[in-house]
């Protein structure tokens, strides 16, 4: 698997930059829709905020399917809610039909969510060996190397035969429901966001392939048929050889 990344000198121009690539994507789709899964976390944010600036009149998002790569078990209302911080920057900013939008429902019981989760991944996206096919996966990654709500002790995820998984936090104990690793490899093109120089140690671990990387969720992340991408700030890429 080839991988390509791309290094910025700071994130709002890397956030720039994936916008317009995002958005030329969805432009180049020759299908009807556009299935993207969205993470959570501060990073995001910016990337949010540079589509609803230059895309908010787009035509484009009648054809975009938002999901969610994870989701704390906490209201939409809540600060912390990754579905609500993306109504904020961007859902309330573009012309988006309501049900192009799938949110896990974080103020629902996790277990049953992540049942009801998948049976709208399986009844919604086009599959390929049993696996849905996501057209676009944006995925972060924690100081810790973590990536959607996969951590660094419960790596069983990554090969878990389910679409979604209820996870819990290492440090505060709260549950998530996350796509699985599987789900996320299957997408056509995963793209990871990366900034902070607290992300340079993981992101030199992952990115010299040794046995602390591997360790790593995120870098046991592999595009099983489709195109890997990272995108990083020069912080984030400061101690790569």
């Amino acid at each position: 698997m080839e991988r390509n990344l791309q290094i910025f000198r700071d994130p709002i121009l890397l956030a720039d930059h994936l916008c317009n690539e995002l958005m030329n994507w969805v432009a180049e789709s020759a299908g009807e829709r556009y299935h993207i899964a969205l993470s959570g976390g501060k990073t995001p944010d910016l990337l949010f905020a540079a589509l609803a600036a230059n895309y908010a009149e787009s035509r484009l998002w009648q054809k975009c399917h938002f999901w969610w790569v994870d989701e704390r078990m906490i209201g939409p209302e809540n600060p912390e809610s990754n579905f609500g911080k993306c109504r904020e920057l961007l859902l309330s900013k573009i012309d988006i039909p309501a049900e192009n939008v799938h949110r896990i429902r974080g103020e629902k019981e996790p277990y049953q969510e992540a049942e009801v989760y998948e049976t709208a991944l399986r009844n919604t996206l086009p599959a390929q060996n049993g696996w849905p096919i996501f057209d676009f996966m944006l995925l972060g990654m924690g100081e810790d190397g973590h990536t959607a709500s996969i951590f660094p002790n419960q790596l069983d995820l990554l090969k878990s035969g389910r679409l979604c998984a209820v996870a819990t936090h290492p440090v505060t104990q709260q549950k998530r429901v996350t796509l699985t690793g599987n789900v996320i490899n299957h997408a056509s093109r995963i793209c990871f966001q990366v900034t902070g120089e607290n992300k340079a140690k993981p992101l030199s671990e992952i990115w010299s392939e040794g046995v602390k990387g591997k360790m790593l969720p995120a870098g046991n992340i592999r595009a099983v048929n489709g195109q890997m991408l990272w995108f990083a700030d020069e912080q984030a890429a400061s101690l790569l050889t």
